[in-house]
């Protein structure tokens, strides 16, 4: 291990040190100030004689006499089941009072990429207890389905709810441990930028419902480094990738917030005097994000999965900003946030239409969930859509110059709204409840409209007296 005294530049998060010998990208370096503080640092540009290093801790108080040690090794994170249950900075160090840790072994955080022809396509189903996600755009394991949010908008309790009530059903049936957050269903939470307020209503919430117990959770806050947010989702990662693939655990990952990780790569790129690309952000962002989505998914016989929920705030609710519409060419689809919903006092504010599941056919229906989920969530959207067309109508005309059939899917769109959708963040319904709320809707319009569904379903769902269903 060689030490130098050769720091020429300090630039944002950035060091720059001349070095006489060939340096690896991704090395861990330590700095020692004049002050005899050690911070952590990894290469991020590697050429002959100079090497640019992004400083985890920032460079407050590193100057030209400042030493550095490259440590020959890359970052490396530790891992053990007995990681459940606690709470780590985004450096991955426990910040929660407990024990060291004590690691199984340490793993790269960059991970291996998954072989295509090793992964088992994605087709069971993972019952969150939000009807808006599991009736209409249903997540199955080892998929990649991200919320796309904006400022103000309560993304943050529901990835809370999520977090506490998600469950593989068919796996809970008999077996007590796992509704007490037991071996069978993890959960990793890596929180980005987020601000001590956020923190204490995250961990408030953890230890209030029991979640923690079954969870491991990541917290970078917004006054933590700008380059610590680039470590924290390949930590989350990594852990994840051992509990599901040595440990067989069904694990889902939340990311919150991958807008303040895209704003960190985009503070780096200025830093680098990088050539920008769309808005700012480096040109390279599609390929880094890229690596953290495709770490999601399940391999032939083995029994783990991982499935992601990155959160994102779009800034100025634009889903045509570069961090949403890159995000959505990698991901399987999009939960939209919607905030005329929230205006509306609808929990969680989740429009259904935008929103999609590009894997759910797959994991619906006879022996994952029932026969007539698939039929059910089609025929909903269908009546809501048209009930939303007719809203625009009605601002021209007024309601009544509408027929009524056009009432009738007026009503029903209200209806959904107040019913199906606005749920609470409290309240965990089963994929059965919410399908027999969706039955009592479709049966508020004529049996000759719903089009979508088989005969047989309707002779066994269909309730005929739908004056009383709307009383």
């Amino acid at each position: 291990m060689k030490e130098y005294q050769t720091i020429t530049e300090i630039s944002g998060p950035l060091v720059f040190a001349e070095v006489d010998e060939d340096i690896g990208y991704d090395e861990i370096v330590e700095i020692e100030t004049p002050s005899g503080d050690t911070k952590r640092g990894q290469i991020l540009e590697s050429s002959s004689g100079l090497v640019a290093i992004q400083v985890f801790e920032g460079t407050e108080g590193i100057d030209t006499n400042s030493s550095v040690r490259f440590m020959g090794e890359t970052m490396k994170m530790p891992v053990t089941e007995d990681l459940l249950g606690r709470v780590l900075d985004g450096s991955g160090n426990p910040i929660d009072g407990g024990p060291d840790i004590v690691p199984d072994e340490r793993r790269d955080i960059v991970g291996e990429a998954i072989n295509p022809y090793a992964r088992e396509y994605p087709e069971e189903f993972i019952q969150t207890g939000v009807s808006a996600i599991d009736g209409m755009n249903t997540l199955v394991r080892g998929q990649k389905l991200p919320i796309f949010s904006a400022s103000g908008l309560p993304h943050n309790d529901l990835a809370l709810q999520i977090a506490r009530q998600a469950t593989v059903p068919e796996e809970d049936e008999g077996e007590d441990e796992d509704e007490e957050g037991g071996s069978e269903f993890a959960v990793v939470f890596g929180a980005m930028g987020i601000t001590a307020e956020e923190a204490n209503e995250f961990m408030d919430d953890f230890e209030r419902t029991g979640a923690l117990e079954r969870s491991v959770v990541f917290m970078n806050l917004a006054d933590d480094p700008a380059v610590e947010r680039t470590v924290t989702p390949r930590l989350a990662l990594t852990t994840a990738e051992y509990l599901a693939f040595d440990k067989g655990y069904h694990v889902l990952v939340i990311l919150t917030d991958m807008t303040n990780y895209c704003e960190a790569l985009r503070e780096i790129g200025a830093a680098r005097e990088e050539v920008p690309g769309r808005r700012g952000y480096p040109g390279y962002m599609y390929t880094d994000l890229a690596q953290l989505y495709e770490r999601a998914g399940r391999l032939k016989g083995v029994e783990g999965s991982i499935t992601q929920i990155p959160i994102l705030t779009m800034p100025g609710d634009d889903d045509t900003h570069p961090i949403p519409d890159l995000t959505g060419y990698i991901t399987e689809g999009q939960i939209m946030m919607d905030r005329d919903l929230e205006s509306q006092g609808l929990k969680p504010p989740i429009n259904v239409l935008p929103s999609l599941s590009r894997l759910m056919d797959d994991g619906i229906g006879e022996g994952l969930t029932r026969a007539d989920h698939g039929g059910v969530s089609d025929q909903l959207y269908a009546a809501y859509a048209e009930g939303q067309d007719l809203r625009d109508l009605v601002n021209i005309v007024g309601r009544e110059a509408l027929s009524e059939r056009d009432n009738k899917y007026l009503d029903f769109a209200d209806q959904f709204e107040s019913e199906f959708i606005d749920q609470g963040f409290d309240t965990n319904r089963d994929i059965d409840e919410t399908l027999t709320i969706g039955w009592d809707l479709l049966s508020t319009l004529p049996k000759t409209e719903l089009n979508r569904v088989d005969e047989e379903l309707i002779e066994q769902y269909y309730q005929e007296d739908a004056e009383a269903v709307e009383a």
